[in-house]
């Protein structure tokens, strides 16, 4: 692995009332890549503040309640064929804090089409245990860690 360092990241897992999780396709592959919203911390940000950004950004809505979090950074290497490449090719991976999240809204708020140049095509609510399959497969890893560490959430309310 080259010098090259770790982006700061942060991710949600959003729960609906019916304890499913909000996963989306990424529009800049070919393939079928899901993944929950995540996004780059910036400098000073404080990781709770920076979540509910993220979802601003990338879904549209931040009508959500941090419910509970993951309790150290989880790391992910990117695969030789994307160093480089992904992230700007300034990283080798990520260091990400995850955050649960109750989601307060109906689905009209969630909306993929208000940023010019949005990172998803589609979503959809999923069950928890399905992620690490319909992750790429250097993602797995972290999202079986969050299917465990937040097999709680997905009970519904």
């Amino acid at each position: 692995m080259p010098d090259l360092p770790y982006r700061r990241n942060v991710g949600a897992a959003l729960f609906n009332a019916d304890g499913r999780v909000l996963v989306a396709r990424r529009a800049d592959v070919a393939r079928d890549a899901w993944q929950l919203p995540q996004g780059g911390l910036d400098e000073g940000e404080d990781p709770r503040i920076a979540v509910l950004r993220e979802l601003r950004e990338e879904i549209g809505t931040d009508h959500a309640e941090i419910i509970g979090e993951v309790g150290e950074w989880l790391n992910y290497d990117l695969p030789p064929e994307l160093l480089g490449k992904a992230l700007r090719g300034r990283y080798r991976g990520q260091t990400q804090k995850w955050f649960a999240l109750r989601f307060l809204g109906d689905d009209s708020e969630i909306r993929l089409d208000l940023d010019p140049h949005p990172e998803f095509n589609a979503w959809r609510w999923a069950e928890l245990a399905e992620l690490p399959e319909i992750v790429v497969a250097f993602r797995r890893p972290i999202y079986r860690r969050l299917a465990e560490e937040f097999a709680r959430f997905a009970q519904g309310a």
